[in-house]
Protein backbone atom coordinates (compact mmCIF):
# COMPACT_ATOMS: atom_id res chain seq x y z
CA UNK A 1 0.00 0.00 0.00
CA UNK A 2 1.44 3.77 -1.14
CA UNK A 3 1.06 6.57 0.76
CA UNK A 4 -1.54 7.50 -1.31
CA UNK A 5 -4.30 5.07 -0.48
CA UNK A 6 -3.48 5.69 3.10
CA UNK A 7 -4.23 9.36 2.26
CA UNK A 8 -7.19 8.40 0.34
CA UNK A 9 -8.69 5.59 3.16
CA UNK A 10 -8.27 8.34 5.87
CA UNK A 11 -10.21 10.67 3.84
CA UNK A 12 -13.00 8.40 3.01
CA UNK A 13 -13.30 7.36 7.05
CA UNK A 14 -13.32 11.32 7.66
CA UNK A 15 -16.24 11.37 4.97
CA UNK A 16 -18.47 9.03 6.18
CA UNK A 17 -18.06 9.71 9.51
CA UNK A 18 -18.88 13.44 9.29
CA UNK A 19 -21.84 12.01 6.89
CA UNK A 20 -23.00 9.15 9.78
CA UNK A 21 -22.34 12.79 12.55
CA UNK A 22 -24.73 14.36 10.67
CA UNK A 23 -27.66 12.66 10.96
CA UNK A 24 -26.77 11.78 14.41
CA UNK A 25 -26.66 15.59 15.17
CA UNK A 26 -30.02 16.14 12.98
CA UNK A 27 -31.95 13.09 15.04
CA UNK A 28 -31.00 14.32 18.56
CA UNK A 29 -31.95 17.97 17.76
CA UNK A 30 -35.30 16.80 16.67
CA UNK A 31 -35.84 14.11 19.48
CA UNK A 32 -34.01 16.37 21.98
CA UNK A 33 -32.10 13.76 23.12
CA UNK A 34 -29.77 14.85 26.23
CA UNK A 35 -28.37 12.72 28.91
CA UNK A 36 -28.04 15.38 31.35
CA UNK A 37 -31.81 16.52 30.43
CA UNK A 38 -32.99 12.65 31.10
CA UNK A 39 -30.98 12.85 34.33
CA UNK A 40 -32.58 15.75 35.37
CA UNK A 41 -36.05 14.84 34.33
CA UNK A 42 -36.20 11.71 36.43
CA UNK A 43 -34.37 13.54 38.98
CA UNK A 44 -36.67 16.45 39.39
CA UNK A 45 -39.77 15.28 37.65
CA UNK A 46 -39.82 11.56 37.77
CA UNK A 47 -40.02 11.61 33.91
CA UNK A 48 -38.27 8.45 32.43
CA UNK A 49 -38.99 9.73 28.89
CA UNK A 50 -35.81 10.73 27.51
CA UNK A 51 -33.83 8.34 30.04
CA UNK A 52 -35.90 5.50 28.46
CA UNK A 53 -34.57 7.63 25.01
CA UNK A 54 -31.08 7.17 25.97
CA UNK A 55 -31.54 3.24 27.55
CA UNK A 56 -33.04 2.49 24.07
CA UNK A 57 -30.02 3.52 21.98
CA UNK A 58 -27.25 2.10 24.17
CA UNK A 59 -29.45 -1.20 23.85
CA UNK A 60 -29.29 -0.51 20.55
CA UNK A 61 -25.59 -0.27 20.32
CA UNK A 62 -24.57 -3.19 22.51
CA UNK A 63 -26.56 -5.33 19.89
CA UNK A 64 -25.05 -3.82 16.59
CA UNK A 65 -21.34 -3.99 18.46
CA UNK A 66 -22.11 -7.52 19.24
CA UNK A 67 -23.02 -8.18 16.02
CA UNK A 68 -19.62 -6.59 14.64
CA UNK A 69 -17.42 -8.44 17.17
CA UNK A 70 -19.15 -11.82 15.89
CA UNK A 71 -18.95 -11.70 12.49
CA UNK A 72 -15.19 -10.65 12.42
CA UNK A 73 -15.92 -7.51 10.84
CA UNK A 74 -14.27 -5.01 13.20
CA UNK A 75 -11.52 -6.14 15.99
CA UNK A 76 -13.48 -5.07 18.83
CA UNK A 77 -10.81 -6.07 21.49
CA UNK A 78 -8.20 -3.68 19.99
CA UNK A 79 -10.25 -0.64 21.59
CA UNK A 80 -8.76 0.91 24.35
CA UNK A 81 -12.43 0.78 26.35
CA UNK A 82 -11.68 -3.09 26.57
CA UNK A 83 -8.03 -2.55 27.51
CA UNK A 84 -6.75 -5.35 30.10
CA UNK A 85 -5.52 -2.26 32.17
CA UNK A 86 -8.47 -0.89 34.54
CA UNK A 87 -7.64 2.76 35.66
CA UNK A 88 -10.58 2.38 37.81
CA UNK A 89 -9.70 5.68 39.87
CA UNK A 90 -9.44 7.71 36.80
CA UNK A 91 -12.85 6.61 35.65
CA UNK A 92 -15.02 7.29 38.91
CA UNK A 93 -13.29 10.80 39.45
CA UNK A 94 -13.60 11.81 35.89
CA UNK A 95 -17.23 10.39 35.32
CA UNK A 96 -17.71 12.78 38.79
CA UNK A 97 -16.37 15.87 37.56
CA UNK A 98 -17.51 15.50 33.89
CA UNK A 99 -21.13 14.67 35.43
CA UNK A 100 -20.85 18.00 37.88
CA UNK A 101 -19.68 20.24 34.97
CA UNK A 102 -22.10 19.23 32.11
CA UNK A 103 -24.58 20.17 34.76
CA UNK A 104 -23.29 23.60 35.05
CA UNK A 105 -22.86 23.68 31.64
CA UNK A 106 -26.13 22.89 30.46
CA UNK A 107 -25.23 19.99 28.78
CA UNK A 108 -22.60 17.44 28.02
CA UNK A 109 -20.81 17.40 24.75
CA UNK A 110 -22.94 16.06 21.99
CA UNK A 111 -25.60 18.64 23.70
CA UNK A 112 -23.44 21.42 23.25
CA UNK A 113 -22.33 20.51 19.89
CA UNK A 114 -26.24 20.55 19.25
CA UNK A 115 -26.90 23.89 20.99
CA UNK A 116 -23.64 25.54 18.45
CA UNK A 117 -25.32 24.17 15.37
CA UNK A 118 -28.46 25.49 16.91
CA UNK A 119 -27.14 29.11 17.14
CA UNK A 120 -26.25 29.44 21.02
CA UNK A 121 -23.47 31.46 21.34
CA UNK A 122 -22.93 30.28 25.26
CA UNK A 123 -22.81 27.30 23.43
CA UNK A 124 -19.93 27.97 21.50
CA UNK A 125 -18.01 29.29 24.46
CA UNK A 126 -18.30 26.46 26.33
CA UNK A 127 -17.11 24.08 23.63
CA UNK A 128 -14.07 25.89 23.12
CA UNK A 129 -12.87 26.06 26.72
CA UNK A 130 -13.76 22.57 27.26
CA UNK A 131 -11.59 21.77 23.81
CA UNK A 132 -8.53 23.55 25.58
CA UNK A 133 -9.03 21.48 28.98
CA UNK A 134 -9.25 18.66 27.31
CA UNK A 135 -6.02 19.06 25.48
CA UNK A 136 -4.43 20.59 28.41
CA UNK A 137 -5.26 17.19 29.76
CA UNK A 138 -4.62 15.49 27.20
CA UNK A 139 -1.09 16.60 26.14
CA UNK A 140 -0.38 20.02 28.52
CA UNK A 141 0.07 20.58 32.53
CA UNK A 142 -2.81 18.63 33.61
CA UNK A 143 -1.45 15.37 31.22
CA UNK A 144 1.20 15.38 33.98
CA UNK A 145 -0.86 15.41 36.49
CA UNK A 146 -3.37 12.97 35.50
CA UNK A 147 -0.27 10.28 34.34
CA UNK A 148 1.77 10.58 37.54
CA UNK A 149 -1.45 10.50 40.00
CA UNK A 150 -4.93 8.88 39.10
CA UNK A 151 -3.84 6.98 36.09
CA UNK A 152 -1.16 5.06 38.46
CA UNK A 153 -4.08 3.79 40.17
CA UNK A 154 -4.61 0.67 38.25
CA UNK A 155 -5.83 -3.09 37.98
CA UNK A 156 -4.76 -5.07 34.94
CA UNK A 157 -7.46 -7.85 34.42
CA UNK A 158 -6.34 -11.21 33.17
CA UNK A 159 -8.74 -10.69 29.82
CA UNK A 160 -9.79 -7.41 28.47
CA UNK A 161 -12.34 -5.82 30.79
CA UNK A 162 -15.67 -6.17 28.39
CA UNK A 163 -18.19 -7.95 30.67
CA UNK A 164 -18.27 -11.23 28.48
CA UNK A 165 -14.82 -12.06 28.26
CA UNK A 166 -14.89 -11.60 32.40
CA UNK A 167 -17.41 -14.26 32.47
CA UNK A 168 -15.08 -16.59 30.02
CA UNK A 169 -17.67 -16.20 27.52
CA UNK A 170 -16.23 -15.98 23.92
CA UNK A 171 -17.63 -16.30 20.33
CA UNK A 172 -21.51 -17.53 20.09
CA UNK A 173 -21.90 -17.31 23.87
CA UNK A 174 -20.49 -13.70 24.43
CA UNK A 175 -22.66 -12.66 21.20
CA UNK A 176 -25.27 -14.17 22.94
CA UNK A 177 -25.34 -12.56 26.02
CA UNK A 178 -24.81 -9.20 24.90
CA UNK A 179 -27.84 -9.42 23.11
CA UNK A 180 -29.93 -10.03 25.73
CA UNK A 181 -28.84 -7.67 27.48
CA UNK A 182 -29.26 -5.02 24.59
CA UNK A 183 -33.15 -6.54 24.02
CA UNK A 184 -33.44 -6.07 27.66
CA UNK A 185 -32.62 -2.08 28.01
CA UNK A 186 -34.46 -1.80 24.24
CA UNK A 187 -37.73 -3.53 26.52
CA UNK A 188 -37.31 -1.60 28.91
CA UNK A 189 -37.83 1.53 26.99
CA UNK A 190 -40.86 0.37 24.89
CA UNK A 191 -42.36 -0.70 28.16
CA UNK A 192 -43.02 3.47 29.08
CA UNK A 193 -46.12 4.31 27.52
CA UNK A 194 -45.10 8.06 27.26
CA UNK A 195 -41.81 7.07 25.41
CA UNK A 196 -43.92 5.12 22.59
CA UNK A 197 -46.31 8.17 21.99
CA UNK A 198 -44.05 9.82 20.24
CA UNK A 199 -42.58 8.17 17.68
CA UNK A 200 -39.11 11.07 17.85
CA UNK A 201 -38.57 9.33 21.27
CA UNK A 202 -38.08 5.59 19.83
CA UNK A 203 -36.43 7.04 16.64
CA UNK A 204 -33.87 9.01 18.23
CA UNK A 205 -32.99 6.13 20.39
CA UNK A 206 -32.54 3.66 17.34
CA UNK A 207 -30.80 6.35 15.64
CA UNK A 208 -28.42 7.62 17.83
CA UNK A 209 -27.59 3.78 18.72
CA UNK A 210 -27.03 2.71 15.17
CA UNK A 211 -24.76 5.72 14.09
CA UNK A 212 -22.95 4.76 17.60
CA UNK A 213 -22.54 1.06 15.37
CA UNK A 214 -21.76 3.32 12.11
CA UNK A 215 -19.45 4.62 14.15
CA UNK A 216 -17.10 1.18 14.81
CA UNK A 217 -17.78 0.22 11.42
CA UNK A 218 -16.44 3.38 9.63
CA UNK A 219 -13.09 3.88 12.10
CA UNK A 220 -12.47 -0.13 12.68
CA UNK A 221 -13.39 -1.60 9.16
CA UNK A 222 -12.85 1.11 6.57
CA UNK A 223 -10.47 2.67 8.41
CA UNK A 224 -8.58 -0.16 8.93
CA UNK A 225 -5.19 -1.36 6.77
CA UNK A 226 -3.98 -4.63 6.95
CA UNK A 227 -0.10 -3.52 6.87
CA UNK A 228 0.32 -0.34 7.06
CA UNK A 229 3.39 0.62 4.84
CA UNK A 230 5.97 2.57 7.31
CA UNK A 231 5.49 0.15 10.04
CA UNK A 232 3.88 -3.22 8.04
CA UNK A 233 1.59 -3.96 10.85
CA UNK A 234 -2.04 -4.02 11.31
CA UNK A 235 -3.01 0.02 11.76
CA UNK A 236 -6.38 1.56 12.31
CA UNK A 237 -5.91 4.89 10.57
CA UNK A 238 -8.30 7.35 10.88
CA UNK A 239 -8.21 7.78 14.55
CA UNK A 240 -6.52 9.77 16.87
CA UNK A 241 -6.08 6.83 19.17
CA UNK A 242 -4.36 4.93 16.29
CA UNK A 243 -7.75 1.98 17.61
CA UNK A 244 -11.04 1.61 16.22
CA UNK A 245 -13.45 3.76 17.62
CA UNK A 246 -16.67 5.31 17.71
CA UNK A 247 -18.69 8.56 18.30
CA UNK A 248 -16.95 10.18 21.19
CA UNK A 249 -17.09 14.32 21.71
CA UNK A 250 -14.62 15.73 24.28
CA UNK A 251 -11.41 14.87 23.17
CA UNK A 252 -12.36 15.42 19.40
CA UNK A 253 -12.49 19.33 19.92
CA UNK A 254 -9.08 19.13 21.67
CA UNK A 255 -7.65 17.41 18.56
CA UNK A 256 -9.61 19.92 16.63
CA UNK A 257 -8.31 22.93 17.86
CA UNK A 258 -4.78 21.18 17.60
CA UNK A 259 -5.48 20.88 13.78
CA UNK A 260 -6.30 24.86 13.08
CA UNK A 261 -3.17 25.42 15.50
CA UNK A 262 -1.26 23.23 13.69
CA UNK A 263 -2.52 23.08 9.94
CA UNK A 264 0.97 23.70 8.20
CA UNK A 265 1.90 20.06 10.41
CA UNK A 266 1.56 17.48 7.74
CA UNK A 267 1.23 14.80 10.19
CA UNK A 268 -1.89 16.36 11.35
CA UNK A 269 -5.21 15.68 9.17
CA UNK A 270 -9.11 15.47 9.66
CA UNK A 271 -9.63 12.03 11.55
CA UNK A 272 -12.62 10.17 12.23
CA UNK A 273 -13.34 12.27 16.18
CA UNK A 274 -12.58 15.43 14.29
CA UNK A 275 -15.08 14.94 11.19
CA UNK A 276 -17.86 13.71 13.96
CA UNK A 277 -17.89 17.09 15.75
CA UNK A 278 -18.18 19.24 12.61
CA UNK A 279 -21.09 16.44 11.46
CA UNK A 280 -23.00 16.94 14.20
CA UNK A 281 -22.95 21.08 14.31
CA UNK A 282 -23.91 20.82 10.68
CA UNK A 283 -26.63 17.87 11.17
CA UNK A 284 -28.23 20.20 14.36
CA UNK A 285 -27.82 23.50 12.52
CA UNK A 286 -29.90 21.59 9.11
CA UNK A 287 -32.52 20.23 11.46
CA UNK A 288 -32.36 23.68 13.68
CA UNK A 289 -33.53 25.70 10.53
CA UNK A 290 -35.47 23.24 9.15
CA UNK A 291 -37.47 22.95 12.35
CA UNK A 292 -37.20 26.99 12.53
CA UNK A 293 -36.08 26.66 16.25
CA UNK A 294 -32.71 28.29 15.14
CA UNK A 295 -32.09 30.93 17.63
CA UNK A 296 -29.08 32.94 18.77
CA UNK A 297 -28.39 33.01 22.29
CA UNK A 298 -25.89 34.41 24.74
CA UNK A 299 -25.42 34.76 28.24
CA UNK A 300 -28.11 35.87 30.67
CA UNK A 301 -25.83 37.00 33.50
CA UNK A 302 -22.38 37.03 34.32
CA UNK A 303 -23.16 34.09 37.02
CA UNK A 304 -24.45 32.12 33.97
CA UNK A 305 -20.91 32.44 31.90
CA UNK A 306 -19.17 31.78 35.30
CA UNK A 307 -21.06 28.79 35.78
CA UNK A 308 -20.45 27.86 31.57
CA UNK A 309 -16.23 28.33 31.67
CA UNK A 310 -16.66 26.28 34.97
CA UNK A 311 -18.40 23.22 33.70
CA UNK A 312 -16.52 23.65 30.45
CA UNK A 313 -13.52 23.21 32.27
CA UNK A 314 -14.58 20.21 34.37
CA UNK A 315 -15.76 18.23 31.41
CA UNK A 316 -12.36 19.09 29.31
CA UNK A 317 -10.40 17.78 32.21
CA UNK A 318 -13.03 14.98 33.06
CA UNK A 319 -13.88 13.46 29.59
CA UNK A 320 -10.18 13.24 29.40
CA UNK A 321 -9.70 11.55 32.45
CA UNK A 322 -12.07 8.94 31.97
CA UNK A 323 -11.80 8.28 28.56
CA UNK A 324 -15.02 9.83 27.48
CA UNK A 325 -18.18 11.79 27.98
CA UNK A 326 -22.00 10.51 28.14
CA UNK A 327 -21.68 9.61 24.38
CA UNK A 328 -17.86 8.08 24.60
CA UNK A 329 -17.96 6.25 27.29
CA UNK A 330 -21.67 6.10 28.12
CA UNK A 331 -23.05 5.08 24.20
CA UNK A 332 -19.54 4.00 22.43
CA UNK A 333 -17.60 2.36 25.52
CA UNK A 334 -21.07 0.73 27.05
CA UNK A 335 -21.93 -0.86 23.36
CA UNK A 336 -18.64 -2.88 24.36
CA UNK A 337 -19.87 -3.89 27.94
CA UNK A 338 -16.89 -2.37 29.08
CA UNK A 339 -16.34 -2.52 33.40
CA UNK A 340 -14.42 0.98 32.80
CA UNK A 341 -17.50 2.44 30.86
CA UNK A 342 -19.83 1.57 33.16
CA UNK A 343 -18.18 2.80 36.46
CA UNK A 344 -17.89 5.85 34.36
CA UNK A 345 -21.37 6.19 33.50
CA UNK A 346 -22.39 5.54 36.81
CA UNK A 347 -19.70 7.93 37.89
CA UNK A 348 -21.06 10.40 35.29
CA UNK A 349 -24.81 10.20 36.65
CA UNK A 350 -24.13 10.65 40.43
CA UNK A 351 -22.01 14.15 39.72
CA UNK A 352 -24.76 15.06 37.32
CA UNK A 353 -26.94 14.59 40.51
CA UNK A 354 -24.78 16.60 43.15
CA UNK A 355 -24.42 18.98 40.25
CA UNK A 356 -28.31 19.23 40.54
CA UNK A 357 -28.54 19.25 44.20
CA UNK A 358 -26.41 22.53 44.09
CA UNK A 359 -28.03 24.45 42.08
CA UNK A 360 -31.49 23.85 43.36
CA UNK A 361 -29.09 25.03 46.99
CA UNK A 362 -28.13 28.20 44.91
CA UNK A 363 -31.38 29.05 43.94
CA UNK A 364 -32.90 28.96 47.39
CA UNK A 365 -29.35 31.16 48.54
CA UNK A 366 -30.39 33.73 45.78
CA UNK A 367 -34.39 33.72 46.89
Amino acid sequence: MSATDLVSIQHSAALWAFLLSVVFGAVAQRSNYCTMGAISDVTNFGDWTRARMALASVGVAIIGVAWLKWSGMVDMGKSFYVAPKLIWLSHIVGGLTFGFGMTLASGCGSKTLLRVGAGSLRALVTLLVMGVFAWFTLRGILAVFRVATLDAVAVTLPTTQDIPSLLGLSGVAAAAFAAVVGAALVAFALAGREFRADKWNWLGGLVVGLMVVAGWYVSGRIGFVAEHPETLEAAWVSTNSGRPESLTFTAPPAYLLELLGFWSDKSKFVTFGIASVLGVIAGACVMALATKTFRWEGFASTEDLANHLAGAALMGFGGVLALGCTVGQGLSGMSTLAVGSLLTLIAIVIGCRLALRYQLWRLDQIG
